[in-house]
């Protein structure tokens, strides 16, 4: 696939002009997005990947739009998986729901920093070593049975990684959030806010997201060009799909398990394209493998598309049966509990019953005459407010 020096900057910077007017004009205010607003830009970024994969199919073939598609799906899939640790990490740190628009914005721009890095350098190791497709392949399987054992999704699953720790117990931190700003002076020391820790996880949690996406991409194309570009549109619409999905997130359980199946099978198209290309003097002669069979872009598609979907229909499936989480502490005191009985207002019909009960009889017609003559106290203003 030959792509012009030009389209490379006309796509790069539409990109980036779409990332600043994300930052600078949508996310200039921390709040929290509507459901309107988020489903408005998933809705667009959407339509714009769609879009430009039809455009790949126009200009350069279905063979690599089917490489782009293929690959935009397994990123985005991946990207969501993050974005679910992205939640727990959140809720770990207690960030202010009009903050974590901020928060995720800033996870998202180091995610797109991260994966560039590693997009250039997987580009430069498989142009210098065909054998890399050997260790590409070998890592994907390996991280597929990992996340297999793991299973459904849990929260208990997150561990903080020893950058988290190190920060959380060497920087100087307070336990006050001061706006989405990092740090904060008290008593004349400038200390690191909660903002700041939080940052530090999200980084270091799309780092290690990095190393499984760009080597499951390259299983699926390799062309920068469309490696760039479907992870760009992959990290696209993800904070306001954070918003739109909310608890959503949590009820697919089994995502780790489709992702695991579809890196699995990723590993082994790398392994077989690493056989079919074949030069390690040790492994048949240094010749090539010619039974090893080359899976078509479009197997791979259907598998990842069939994979993804069987995942969604069973977690959805299975979520029916889960226990809804529970509501704040502070609503359900409010709807549940119970009136005060010295606030409880009884009215002079109800005084025969609990009189007749206090007395263990009937009353006499003097004291229920006088009973009835009993007129409720008024409330007072500021009572009735």
């Amino acid at each position: 696939m030959h792509v012009a020096d030009y389209v490379w900057y006309i796509t790069v910077g539409l990109l980036l002009a779409l990332l600043a007017f994300d930052v600078f004009i949508i996310g200039r205010r921390p709040h929290e997005p509507s459901t309107k607003e988020s489903a408005t830009a998933i809705v667009f970024y959407v339509s714009l990947a769609v879009i430009f994969g039809l455009g790949v199919w126009v200009f350069s073939g279905g063979q690599y739009a089917g490489e782009f598609f293929a690959g935009w799906l397994t990123e985005y899939s991946l990207s969501v998986d993050n974005l679910f640790i992205f939640l727990i990490i959140m809720a770990r740190f207690q960030v202010p729901r009009k903050y974590q628009q901020t928060a995720l914005l800033v996870g998202i721009i180091l995610a797109l920093f991260f994966r560039g890095i590693f997009i250039a350098v997987g580009a430069a190791a498989i142009n210098q070593f065909s054998w890399i497709f050997y260790l590409f392949g070998a890592f994907l399987v390996y991280t597929a049975v990992h996340l297999a054992r793991q299973g459904e999704n849990d929260d208990e699953d997150y561990k903080e990684n020893a950058v988290i720790r190190f920060a959380k117990r060497r920087l100087k931190a307070t336990d006050e959030y001061n706006g989405v700003k990092l740090t904060v002076v008290q008593n004349g020391k400038r200390l690191v806010t909660p903002m700041a820790i939080v940052i530090i996880a999200l980084g270091t949690t799309d780092l290690l997201f990095a190393l499984d996406s760009i080597p499951a991409i390259y299983g699926l194309t390799q062309e920068p060009f469309l490696v760039f570009t479907a992870n760009v549109f992959a990290l696209m619409g993800l904070r306001q799909l954070y918003f739109l999905l909310g608890d959503l997130l949590r009820r697919l359980v089994y995502l780790s398990l489709g992702l695991s199946v579809v890196l699995a099978f990723i590993g082994v198209k790398l392994v077989l394209h690493a056989m079919h290309e074949n030069e390690l003097p040790f492994i048949n002669g240094g010749e090539h493998i010619s039974w090893a069979p080359e899976i078509p872009i479009w197997v791979s598609l259907g598998f990842i598309i069939i994979t993804l979907g069987i995942t969604t229909i069973l977690s959805l499936r299975k979520s029916r049966s889960m226990p809804a989480r529970p509501a704040d502490d502070d609503e359900s005191d409010e709807s549940s509990a119970d009136p005060s009985p010295a606030t409880e207002q009884v009215s002079p019909t109800d005084s025969h019953t609990l009189a007749a009960q206090a007395g263990g009889g009937e009353l006499d017609e003097a004291t229920r005459a006088e009973i009835e003559g009993i007129q409720e106290p008024e409330q007072t203003d500021s009572k009735k407010s």
